[in-house]
């Protein structure tokens, strides 16, 4: 199931998109919310509690940090897609090849912590859900073919799986695994803040957000 499970979500999510063509609007924005706050709290309650009893060491700090960095990095060059944001033209019709690029590293990045921590899988999963709606709106309604829409989400589809793969079967990952660990920590907690402080627009009280941000919480809580 933690190699089908981010395919099915990020498949199932493009052909909802391909099949009813929603448009983005206050109930995707709920649900960024909700995949951020679950994400956070996964990450705080499952995945540091375990790297700093693997290993008490500032060294584990200073791949979280890395992993913070980056993540800005690869936004550089993904406009933002991970959390939401696709800021790219829509009126060209290249293949957006810095967007896929990025994408998959993060993908592939997400997938090695599954290995070890089997409950993460939901938190990417939830994760994976809004983002793949939409970025399959941009890329269906974009210049770009459907056929080449796609490609592009089923590529983007098996990289976690095969992240998880990799982790499992090559020794190197698995020797410093908890270094990797704490490098997608860092990631997670990049991504998630910015959902969460994105989520709140102009600082405004929201209370459907905040009761969303809380369910998210604690549902990971209890997971």
């Amino acid at each position: 199931m933690i190699y089908i499970l981010p395919i099915l979500g990020v498949l199932i999510s493009f052909l909802f998109v391909f099949i009813a063509k929603p448009q983005k609007n206050e109930s995707f924005k709920l649900l960024l919310a909700f995949s951020g706050a679950f994400l956070l709290a996964l990450t705080i309650f499952e995945m540091l509690p375990e790297v700093y009893s693997t290993i008490d060491s500032k060294s584990i700090g200073v791949f979280i940090m890395l992993g913070i960095l980056f993540q800005i990095f690869l936004e550089f060059f993904s406009k933002g897609a991970e959390h939401g944001h696709v800021h790219i033209s829509k009126e060209s019709q290249n293949f957006p090849w810095l967007l896929f690029i990025s994408l998959c590293i993060h993908s592939l990045l997400e997938g090695l912590p599954i290995g070890t921590n089997d409950t993460i899988i939901y938190g990417i999963l939830i994760h994976k859900i809004p983002i793949a709606i939409i970025l399959s709106i941009f890329l269906l309604g974009s210049n770009l073919k459907p056929v080449q829409a796609g490609l592009f989400m089923v590529l983007f589809a098996i990289m976690t799986p095969l992240g998880t793969y990799l982790a499992h079967t090559i020794d190197l990952l698995s020797t410093y695994g908890v270094y990797l660990n704490a490098l997608v920590i860092g990631v997670f907690l990049h991504i998630s803040t910015v959902i969460l402080f994105e989520s709140s627009e102009g600082h405004k009280f929201n209370l459907r957000k905040l009761l969303v941000i809380i369910l998210g919480i604690t549902i990971a809580y209890f997971l």
